[in-house]
């Protein structure tokens, strides 16, 4: 069974950064395409970001040239690293094996303003 186990979340300010992680279990890491999701109060959750298998990235409008999607495929892990953050990224961050259709539990970001 695939098990993702997403952890790094946090409070931070305004501008600051953040570094989430993905850990994957049960599944054959590197021939995955994985995805982070985020879902904010009262709204629909929503794509940020994917990376397939051979490490190609795309990213949601919103996030372009602030948030970086990466993978570590010898620690089956996958990262966001996420700078300038804004009061509007304050959401639970889950990541998803788009390959399996497996979700994380999901961390929580806030950003203060």
């Amino acid at each position: 069974q695939v098990q993702l186990v997403e952890s790094g979340g946090g409070l931070v300010q305004a501008g600051g950064s953040l570094r989430l992680s993905c850990a994957a279990s049960g599944t054959i890491f590197r021939i995955n395409n994985f995805a982070w999701y985020r879902q904010a109060p009262g709204k629909q959750r929503e794509w940020v970001a994917t990376i397939n298998s051979a490490g190609k990235t795309y990213y949601a409008d919103s996030v372009r040239g602030r948030f970086t999607i990466s993978k570590d495929n010898n620690k089956s892990t996958m990262y966001l690293q996420m700078n300038s953050l804004k009061p509007e990224d304050t959401a639970i961050y889950y990541c998803k094996s788009v390959t399996s259709d497996y979700w994380g539990q999901g961390t929580q970001v806030t950003v203060s303003s």
